[in-house]
């Protein structure tokens, strides 16, 4: 067998490697960590069960749109925090020269947004099933993990285009400051329907409501818009960033 081949390093591996010390640093990070898995189970406890104005259906309906919420807080902060800070500390020119492929950087970064964003579904759906009394079949639970998780990635375009042109400085406080009111203005703190009629149509624009929606259908609580049509807008909103973060990386790569 040819020594070559023995001696070249495995692509699988290497991602999972990346994906592994990528996820082991940000669990050692408490500043990242905790508000992260904390927020949307506090905010959901206090508003969806202890204060909730609706028994019946409102911890449904506030657990699925404050799931929502907690996974677009680790692809935000993983990528648009996180790629700024490294970019400040010089970390990310480091690792634009060694051997590592660059998509094993972007992978892990995505498996890392994925496994918090798992774990904050589950918790959310433990705590919604055994003080919420949310009663969902079993499809339905499986569906909603599955958009929760996967309608992350449209926000970590959101949150790389955000690393790559912010400063390690002004990071944290600007993706909270787009963060926050985003997660407001799209219906995820409360129902979409309790806002002003302004704010209920600024909200067709913003990518958190339109995930939301695709959410609600599943347990028939949307508005009653075609999915396509949330598709299409999360799918537009993903491709507008990655084209915005390739020209903003291919711009500092010719400097």
């Amino acid at each position: 067998m040819n020594s070559q081949a023995l001696d070249k390093p495995n692509l699988l591996n290497i991602y999972l490697l990346e994906a592994k010390t990528e996820t082991t640093r940000l669990l050692r990070t408490p500043g990242f960590s905790i508000p992260t898995l904390l927020f949307p189970i506090m905010f959901y406890t206090f508003f969806g069960i202890i204060f909730s104005m609706n028994p019946a259906t409102m911890p449904t309906y506030l657990m699925i749109t404050y799931a929502v919420f907690g996974v677009i807080g680790p692809a935000l902060f993983s990528f648009g925090v996180g790629i700024a800070i490294e970019r400040g500390q010089g970390w990310f020119d480091l690792k634009e020269v060694s051997p590592m492929p660059a998509s094993a950087y972007i992978i892990s970064r995505i498996s890392l947004t994925f496994i918090f964003a798992a774990v904050i579904v589950v918790l959310l759906f433990a705590i919604g099933a055994v003080f919420g009394g949310v009663q969902l079949m079993r499809w339905q639970w499986i569906s909603l993990f599955f958009i929760f998780v996967l309608g992350s990635l449209p926000f970590c375009a959101i949150g790389m285009t955000l690393g790559l042109y912010l400063k390690s400085s002004s990071a944290p406080a600007t993706v909270n400051l787009i963060y926050l009111p985003m997660g407001f203005l799209s219906g995820l703190w409360m129902p979409i329907n309790f806002l002003p009629e302004v704010m209920q149509q600024f909200a067709n624009i913003l990518p958190p409501y339109h995930l939301a929606q695709l959410a609600l259908k599943i347990t028939n609580m949307d508005l009653g818009f075609p999915v396509v049509l949330h598709l299409s807008v999360l799918a537009v909103y993903a491709l507008l960033f990655i084209v915005l973060a390739l020209k903003s990386y291919n711009k500092k790569d010719k400097q």
